[in-house]
């Protein structure tokens, strides 16, 4: 096993450890505003961009939610000059049949860009695939019905080798197949390049550190760009 992979696998046990213990705060970030200080009828005349995820999205640890990723694309987008306001709905612990269960209560408002971030406590849980799966599909699902024009942007993840070959092919597929089943755009890995390196994470090893943050920004903006500035 190389220094890379060892890294991986230390930072997804130190993540099981944390999403177990995570249980009692799992409602602190939910539908928390990336702005700050923004005029309420600017606010109006812009399109929404909501990030619908776990302790990731959430910006657990960090002392200032704009921190967390979302904040930082928030940022971006300002400095870029697009009329869009980030809205950021992460929930520490969160599973992906807990999203399925908040799903239509996210949706009573008008969603332009909705960036689907769930299934990492699935996979280290042990949770059957396809569970996770029809969980997935259903927040999708929901989020067509309210809306057909709302663009969709589902997050991938992966599982270290240890939870076994078969299971954790199975369920990086899981993202890139609903991906083209529902002809949604894919980010790949949201932690590529974090992941496991100590200095872009937290104590725990495994939530992200403002830097961290930045990466994962960097990450999910490639494909955000795509979609939010005008050929």
């Amino acid at each position: 096993m190389n220094l890379k992979l060892i890294k991986f696998c230390y930072f997804i046990f130190a993540l099981v450890l944390i999403s177990c213990g995570n249980k009692g705060d799992a409602k602190e970030k939910v539908e928390t505003t990336a702005t700050t200080e923004t005029p309420v009828s600017e606010v109006a005349s812009k399109k929404t961009i909501l990030f619908f995820g776990d302790s990731i999205t959430a910006g657990y640890g960090l002392d200032d939610i704009n921190d967390a990723f979302p904040g930082v694309l928030q940022s971006k987008i300002d400095s870029l000059g697009l009329a869009y306001a980030v809205v950021n709905s992460g929930v520490s612990g969160e599973t992906s049949a807990g999203g399925s269960g908040r799903i239509e209560w996210i949706l009573n408002q008008d969603i332009d860009v909705f960036i689907l971030e769930l299934g990492a406590n699935d996979g280290l849980r042990g949770v059957p695939l396809t569970e996770t799966r029809a969980n997935l599909q259903a927040i999708i699902d929901a989020v067509v019905e309210k809306d057909p024009t709302t663009t969709i942007i589902l997050a991938g993840m992966e599982l270290p080798p240890n939870m076994g070959q078969a299971y954790t092919s199975e369920f990086r597929s899981i993202f890139s197949d609903l991906a083209k089943e529902n002809n949604v755009e894919l980010i790949p890995f949201i932690l590529k390049d974090v992941g496991g390196v100590a200095a872009l994470n937290q104590s725990d090893g495994i939530h992200p550190t403002v830097e961290g943050h930045k990466i994962v920004a960097n990450n999910v903006w490639d494909v955000l760009k795509t979609v939010i500035i005008p050929n």
